[in-house]
């Protein structure tokens, strides 16, 4: 298989005044193309940072983040950020939509930044709304929509820019539990159908048994990387 994401013996050390808090500590991971990875840990074992990481959003203290075979600390932040773009598409617990715009303004907005024309935009919009099912609502601002077809129009944001990579950090946890096995199936799909490599960061054990491959941390440190031997359909 062929690795997309690849952390070599990272650290990630932030300075607290006299003291450095280390928020990972020499962690190693592949990322196979085409995998579903659930990153699970307890609230303070470093899933937020992992996130960093794997999303490129930051670079590591010490170590290497390898992104499609782009190290990324030796990148210029304007080219981190083109290939950033290209590459990962992101889905957050709150779902960062802008109130202002519609359902298909917000979606056509990373398409905007990556400088594709107003008509191609327009339509690579209208169809990953479709993929998502809210065909019926792209002309709806977030405040007429709920919680679950807020999450839907950040996962068509995501989309937008053919990404191959899906990075999901707690998506389903402002959402109750029927809406976020909604979310959840459509990650699947992704997985499946559209060969998407999906990253999920959650604290729920039970969501991460959708995912193919389970990476638990503690204290900083992966703990236990396992292939669920049955995958939970959602």
């Amino acid at each position: 298989m062929e690795t997309i994401i690849s952390l070599k013996n990272v650290w990630k050390i932030y300075p607290m005044g006299d003291f450095e808090v280390q928020a990972l500590k020499n962690v190693s991971l592949d990322i196979e193309k085409g995998d579903f990875v659930a990153i699970v840990g307890a609230s303070g074992s470093g899933k937020s940072t992992m996130m960093n990481m794997v999303g490129c959003l930051d670079i590591p203290t010490k170590g290497t983040v390898i992104l499609k075979s782009n190290d990324i600390s030796k990148l210029s932040e304007s080219k981190l950020s083109k290939l950033r773009g290209e590459s990962i598409g992101f889905i957050f617990q709150q779902y960062n939509l802008i109130p202002s715009m519609t359902a298909l303004e917000n979606v056509m907005l990373p398409l905007q930044f990556q400088e594709v024309n107003d008509s191609e935009a327009e339509k690579r919009a209208e169809a990953v709304l479709k993929l998502v099912g809210l065909s019926d609502r792209v002309n709806n601002r977030p405040s007429q929509l709920s919680g679950g077809q807020q999450q839907r129009v950040s996962i068509a944001r995501a989309l937008a820019c053919k990404p191959e990579i899906i990075l999901a950090d707690e998506p389903t946890g402002a959402l109750d539990s029927k809406t976020g096995k909604e979310v959840i199936a459509i990650l699947q799909k992704l997985w499946k159908k559209n060969k998407n490599t999906i990253i999920m960061i959650t604290h729920d054990m039970n969501l991460a048994k959708a995912a193919n491959t389970v990476v638990e941390l503690k204290d900083g440190n992966i703990v236990n990387i396992e292939k669920n031997k049955e995958i939970v359909e959602y």
